[in-house]
């Protein structure tokens, strides 16, 4: 009796999220690179750095789709990791800070730290 491995399910990745990434990849100089970044059970982060150094990130459920979605968008290529080069490149637009600061993005009044007396 034989023991055949099974070959992987093909990944089927949703239209609108590779229509995305390609949109990125267009706007911003038409080649980018994708660190892929697993997240714990939500799946895994797709950074994407345009060759102007803009960021975008997608999830995705896990890492064979992240690969699949490297893989099906024509200039996008797979960085091992975050390195000297890679982080060297980046500009993130101004909004970019205040996206990722939230509601306190908009604050004028901040409380004081529970560590300060």
């Amino acid at each position: 009796m034989s023991v055949e491995a099974a070959a992987p399910a093909p990944v089927k990745l949703s239209g609108v999220l590779v229509d995305s990434v390609k949109g990125f990849v267009a706007e911003h100089g038409g080649s980018a690179t994708a660190v892929l970044q697993p997240i714990g059970r939500v799946g895994v982060r797709v950074t994407l750095v345009g060759s102007d150094g803009i960021l975008g990130d997608r999830v995705v459920d896990d890492l064979p789709s992240a690969k699949a979605l490297v893989a099906a968008v024509n200039g996008l290529t797979e960085a091992d990791e975050w390195d000297r080069e890679l982080t060297s490149v980046v500009t993130p637009r101004r909004s970019h800070w205040a996206q990722m600061a939230g509601w306190v993005a908009k604050q004028t009044r901040f409380p004081k730290a529970r560590n300060e007396n």
